[in-house]
């Protein structure tokens, strides 16, 4: 069987001249990109259909019950920090109500309240998703809405709500403070050392 196969590459190979050997050093760096190249660069930089939003829909999340009391605190995050978040003791400074609102629609628009509200300096937000206990699948959006929150690097902690909030239903957030609030509370502090000395 080899015979064959060498007889059959040498009848293949007929009238195939081998190339002269060479002794000048090719460069083989690159050149500029050509139009086309530059353009599929640019145009997969700048999709049109890519979703800006990183928060996944997956089919299955961690199941929360409707009634079941949640909550993260996140490295960092003291706890007395974390026990006033628990306990309602901050202030919610905007509200997002998410009743009656399908599972895209909401995923965008956690997505964009707590953008928002990061970049406008809010520090505590309160979202309002109810239990779920009368749904097909019981507390489906409350899930899903823990699950996000746990993926936000803007959201050092959450917990729900106390009962005169809301409960089992509604989710309270503490967020990363934006870098001009940041700023100002280092120049705070170093404004009052010095004044201080």
């Amino acid at each position: 069987m080899a015979d064959f196969d060498d007889d059959l590459f040498r009848q293949e190979m007929t009238g195939v001249a081998p190339l002269k050997e060479d002794d000048r050093v090719r460069d083989f760096r690159r050149g500029e990109p050509t139009l086309t190249q530059r353009l599929r660069r640019a145009s997969a930089v700048a999709r049109p259909d890519r979703d800006p939003n990183p928060l996944t829909l997956p089919d299955q999340v961690p199941q929360a019950g409707p009634y079941d009391i949640v909550g993260l605190k996140k490295n960092g995050v003291q706890e007395g920090v974390y026990r006033k978040l628990r306990l309602g003791k901050y202030e919610p400074q905007a509200t997002l109500d998410l009743h009656r609102v399908r599972l895209v629609e909401a995923r965008d628009r956690v997505y964009l309240f707590i953008q928002e509200s990061q970049q406008n300096g809010l520090r505590t937000v309160l979202i309002s998703h109810g239990k779920g206990e009368h749904s097909e699948r019981p507390a489906l959006l409350k899930s899903y809405v823990l699950f996000w929150l746990e993926q936000f690097e803007q959201v050092l902690a959450f917990h729900s709500a106390p009962a005169n909030r809301g409960g089992a239903g509604v989710t309270l957030a503490l967020l990363r403070k934006s870098t001009g609030a940041s700023q100002r509370t280092r120049e705070f502090f170093h404004e009052r050392s010095r004044a201080q000395r």
